[in-house]
């Protein structure tokens, strides 16, 4: 339907009665929460599928970044950067810590690992790195600033399911991993998170934190709060699951569809993958000002196909929430940087619509 609205992102849900055939089961447990069998199916499933040792489910991804600096016992500065979601830094400063922006590589969108040291100083406890669009992080380089610093490496790998490094999950890089499975992601469970650590003390720690400190015998031996998955969010992630890989199949061919047409568009630039191979969960694409994004996207709009301006603004600049302190890259790409619709069961007649508009703007 040539009117139907294409919005940025679509959920991946699998055929209905097979998640309605897993819910007979949650029906007929009546067990809907506390770590019951489909969270503990889901988690032993997920580390299976993503070949990690540990995966602890939790309510979201922004949970899962608080629980791991709550975890880590964190007090102080986190370095992190300023092109992300804003629950990034909100995770942050809810856990008493303070956001310490770092700027981009303009080429990879990621934090620049040669800029973290200058930020040091005796109030660091972390660095934050986020996986930008699923796109790895040099990993190696910013586990080196932190082992000679003396500093924990949370990475916020909101994106980053069925990324890689090195033919190995990105995940299991860092202190800890904090994912989301939220709607828009790759893989789902409508709303969710995790944690991945290969620190089996630490795993278990994150466990209790998401049960009030609750240890396996129900004593409270830690400050924890609610971070806990239902059993319905959980089938849901099961019934998604089944269809991971084709997903993750369709976006990286989706992916190169749009990079095929628009690559010989010299006008638009694009995110470069140097460390690792990313999902292929979003496709963004940088424009030569924001008055031509703009263009663009209004263009688009027209014919009900609506991108998203994946991160908008630069949040050094959000003034209600942290002090100013510039960061040129990152509020530069920040207004040219604009995200095409990108999901599974996206047409390829719709892609060519959002292709041709582009095209019909001068690029």
């Amino acid at each position: 339907m040539a009117n139907k609205p294409i919005y940025v992102t679509q959920p991946s849900l699998p055929p209905l009665e097979e998640y309605t055939e897993l819910l007979q089961s949650v029906w007929e447990s009546g067990i809907l929460t506390h770590n019951g069998p489909m969270v503990q199916r889901l988690e032993k499933e997920l580390c299976s599928k993503l070949q990690v040792g540990n995966f602890t489910a939790v309510t979201n991804g922004t949970v899962a970044i608080q629980m791991a600096i709550k975890a880590l016992e964190l007090q102080g500065e986190i370095i992190t950067t300023p092109f992300s979601w804003i629950a990034t830094i909100g995770a942050i400063k809810w856990e008493g810590c303070t956001p310490v922006f770092c700027d981009i590589d303009a080429d990879t969108l990621n934090m620049d690992p040669g800029k973290i040291e200058a930020l040091i100083t005796d109030k660091t406890v972390a660095i934050m790195p986020v996986h930008v669009f699923g796109n790895p992080c040099d990993v190696e380089a910013i586990e080196a600033i932190a082992k000679r610093h003396g500093l924990k490496v949370i990475y916020d790998a909101a994106h980053a399911i069925g990324s890689t490094y090195k033919n190995k999950s990105l995940l299991e890089h860092g202190d800890i991993s904090a994912t989301s499975l939220h709607g828009t992601k790759l893989l789902n469970t409508a709303e969710g998170g995790g944690c991945i650590t290969t620190n089996q003390e630490l795993h278990e720690k994150l466990k209790r934190i998401r049960f009030f400190g609750h240890d396996e015998k129900k004593d409270i031996v830690e400050d924890g709060f609610n971070g806990k998955m239902t059993e319905v969010h959980a089938a849901l992630g099961l019934a998604n699951l089944k269809y991971y890989e084709e997903v993750l199949k369709d976006r990286k061919e989706k992916y190169f569809y749009y990079k095929k047409e628009l690559v010989e568009n010299t006008a638009l630039t694009f995110q470069a993958i140097k460390h690792g191979e990313t999902n292929y969960s979003y496709f963004p694409v940088i424009f030569e000002n924001e008055e031509k994004l703009l263009e663009a996207e209004n263009a688009l709009n027209d014919i009900n196909i609506y991108p998203r301006r994946y991160f908008y603004p630069s949040l050094n600049t959000c003034e209600h929430i942290v002090d100013y302190v510039k960061m040129p890259v990152s509020e530069d790409i920040s207004k040219r940087i604009l995200c095409l619709p990108l999901y599974w069961k996206l047409n390829y007649s719709d892609m060519d619509r959002v292709i041709g508009t582009i095209f019909e703007q001068g690029y």
